[in-house]
């Protein structure tokens, strides 16, 4: 990954480009922002340079993830008893040559490893501990990249404070997460903090449209979705039927919602309708719940005639967008905005996906004739 490749961000990557122009580079730093807002892939940039200028032929190696002197670390689960990286690196360097920007969510459906708890461990400070007391391959710095520090767990991050405060020498350490809440205030007082911030809407269509073949239209429906991040607008971009099978899902639930106030026998394909949804992979489900989201939203825009911030309407199968969108207002919007992010909750915490999404589906036809 060079500067050039990314998107926006350009004041960030001045900064970090002067530091290293004028010897200013601090020994451990935490670049805190969403994945799709381009930590790593800020990160791998700084790294590259810094090794590059130590020697002119690293910069291919460290493009391929494979410099001698670039380790990483990053969450990973418990397999055969041990829990480190190294063990996963293979898998961990295809997913980001393909997508440096990939989030937490799609590593953990990279390794189809939903049902497990990915951490970085004790085990695994230590295996680094001791590649850091080896001299470098090269003679010059060694780098330490923690991607997504915040899920160290407490036993890992005491022993990495102790890293922190006497690293070896010419050793440069980076971390990235999402943000500083899980961390240790110690760690947090160790290292210089790089806020990583959204990526800019013309940063971003412009990105959107150097690499990729769409329509005006497409790419402000895009622009609106992902709000600064990368990651997401690829995936809007690669979506294509999973939006179709979304919205008619969506529809599916709305129409059986209605319903059920006088009918209570459609309470019953409701609990269908969350059983075909608990079947999915917990990525595409949280994918499901963001649309949601943002369905509804704009539905309380449409029905408060803000028309013009409508970017999005559903108007497939006889769907009637506008008699939904009176039902969506200031008495129920914050209610079923919250049941959706319970769920989402419930879901990265790894409850039961048939009776979070039975739960969902009932409280949400309950709401939804929520007037006043």
């Amino acid at each position: 990954m060079n500067w050039e490749n990314i998107a926006g961000q350009e004041n960030l990557k001045k900064l970090l480009k002067d530091s290293i122009a004028e010897n200013r580079v601090s020994h451990a730093q935490l670049f805190v922002g969403k994945e799709g807002y381009g930590t790593l892939p800020l990160v791998l940039a700084y790294a590259r340079e810094i090794l590059n200028r130590e020697n002119e032929h690293a910069a291919s190696k460290v493009e391929h993830l494979n410099h001698l002197d670039l380790h990483f670390s990053f969450p990973v689960y418990t397999d055969n008893k041990n829990s480190l990286s190294k063990n996963k690196f293979d898998e961990f360097r295809e997913m980001i040559l393909a997508s440096p920007y990939a989030s937490y969510d799609d590593w953990t459906a990279f390794l189809d490893s939903e049902n497990k708890q990915l951490f970085i461990s004790a085990d695994e400070i230590d295996d680094q501990n001791q590649k850091f007391s080896l001299k470098s391959f090269e003679g010059g710095t060694k780098i330490l990249i923690v991607w997504r520090a915040d899920k160290m767990n407490i036993s890992a991050s005491n022993k990495f404070l102790k890293f922190l405060e006497e690293p070896p020498a010419k050793t440069l350490i980076l971390l990235t997460a999402e943000s500083t809440n899980d961390i240790l205030p110690t760690i947090l007082s160790r290292t210089q903090i790089v806020e990583v911030h959204r990526i800019n809407d013309e940063d971003l269509d412009q990105y959107i449209r150097k690499n990729f073949s769409v329509s005006d239209e497409k790419v402000k429906e895009i622009i609106h979705e992902a709000q600064g991040d990368l990651n997401e607008a690829i995936k809007l971009l690669n979506s294509g039927n999973k939006n179709e099978e979304f919205e008619k899902l969506f529809i599916q639930w709305v129409r059986d919602a209605f319903q059920v106030k006088k009918k209570p026998e459609f309470l019953k394909n409701i609990i269908f309708w969350a059983r075909e949804i608990s079947g999915w992979n917990r990525e595409k489900q949280k994918n499901f719940l963001n649309y949601c989201s943002e369905i509804f939203r704009l539905a309380l825009l449409q029905n408060y005639q803000s028309e013009n911030l409508v970017y999005k309407k559903i108007d497939a199968n006889g769907f009637n967008w506008a008699g939904f969108s009176k039902f969506i207002n200031g008495a129920n919007i914050e209610n079923i905005l919250e049941e959706i992010s319970t769920a989402d909750l419930h879901l990265t915490r790894n409850g039961n996906p048939k009776i979070i999404w039975t739960d969902l589906g009932i409280k949400l036809s309950r709401y939804i004739h929520k007037n006043t």
